[in-house]
């Protein structure tokens, strides 16, 4: 089967967004080729062998997306174009913005990306293992079963391992937990593991949502419900943890209501924040959050912040 890639250069700050952007227009895969994750991977030991031509010469960010060629692809090219052109109007830095669109066969991308995809360990006990790999636990560790498919979240990502990070610091037995942008469902499933009574869990992307639910079932859980939500818009209740893996620019549009959602000293985990809008971020949680730690991975940001 032939498929169009569509291949974007862009920033750390656009990362996210832009992989988010062609999810929800459809795509059959998308590939992320950061040079910053790479390294951190090869520094960490993480892989018994690197291939160098993951390696760009620019420290930009490489996004590769796969689409079916169909009769409305040019129709949905130009629609991917003009979505990621917008992020600028939220002042998302896109880099230079390099558009490619090239030809390959299904068999040239479907499964290449597996081989760089290994068991790792987060904080002190969590194992985010892919689901065709082996490992063998040793007493205390929390296994977690996953397969990303075709949603962001893998476990990898500086992002994703400061949110884990602070849900192990936090979650209680009992708790109840509120995933915002649940993406692949990997925050959620940390918190399920780690203890919680009931997460709900949320993403606009209907792709999403059938992976965390696939997710869900690799890991034997029953106390987790997944929904389609425009950020908070869909849940009810309070929450003792509300965690947030998403932009710096919706984490400040969610921040004035995040306190009507969480319980009396209840904490948020706000992620996804690129370093250079750390300050800008801070000062809107400021208003309504006592910051109690605060996490930098390469030039990332997750907060941790407490109801005032």
């Amino acid at each position: 089967m032939k498929w169009i890639e569509i291949k974007v250069n862009t920033t750390l700050e656009a990362e996210e967004a832009i992989a988010n952007i062609m999810h929800e227009l459809g795509a059959g895969g998308v590939v992320i080729n950061d040079p910053n994750d790479i390294m951190a991977m090869e520094n960490e030991g993480n892989w018994d062998y690197m291939d160098p031509n993951l390696l760009n010469d620019s420290k930009d960010v490489i996004i590769s997306a796969y689409f079916p060629i169909v009769s409305d692809i040019l129709d949905k090219i130009n629609i991917i174009k003009d979505r990621i052109l917008e992020l600028k109007n939220y002042n998302i830095d896109i880099g230079k913005f390099d558009f490619k669109i090239s030809e390959v066969d299904e068999s040239d991308w479907e499964n290449s990306w597996k081989q760089y995809y290994k068991p790792i360990k987060i904080g002190s006990k969590i194992i985010i293992k892919p689901s065709w790999e082996k490992y063998v636990s040793t007493e205390g560790e929390l296994v977690i079963e996953l397969d990303p498919g075709m949603a962001f979240g893998t476990g990898t990502h500086e992002t994703t391992k400061m949110s884990i990070e602070f849900l192990e610091m936090i979650i209680k037995q009992d708790d109840i937990v509120f995933d915002v942008g649940c993406g692949s469902g990997i925050l959620s499933i940390v918190s399920a593991k780690l203890g919680a009574k009931e997460v709900f869990a949320s993403d606009v992307d209907e792709v999403a949502i059938k992976v965390t639910k696939e997710n869900i079932k690799l890991n034997n859980l029953k106390n987790i419900q997944v929904f389609k939500s425009n950020l908070l818009d869909n849940f009810e209740g309070k929450a003792d943890v509300i965690v947030a893996n998403i932009i710096a620019d919706v984490i400040i549009k969610m921040s004035s209501v995040i306190p009507d959602y969480l319980k009396e000293n209840g904490y948020f985990i706000a992620s996804g924040i690129i370093k250079d809008r750390k300050n800008e971020v801070l000062n809107v949680l400021n208003s309504n959050f006592n910051i109690i730690d605060l996490k930098q991975d390469g030039e990332w940001i997750s907060i941790l912040g407490k109801r005032k």
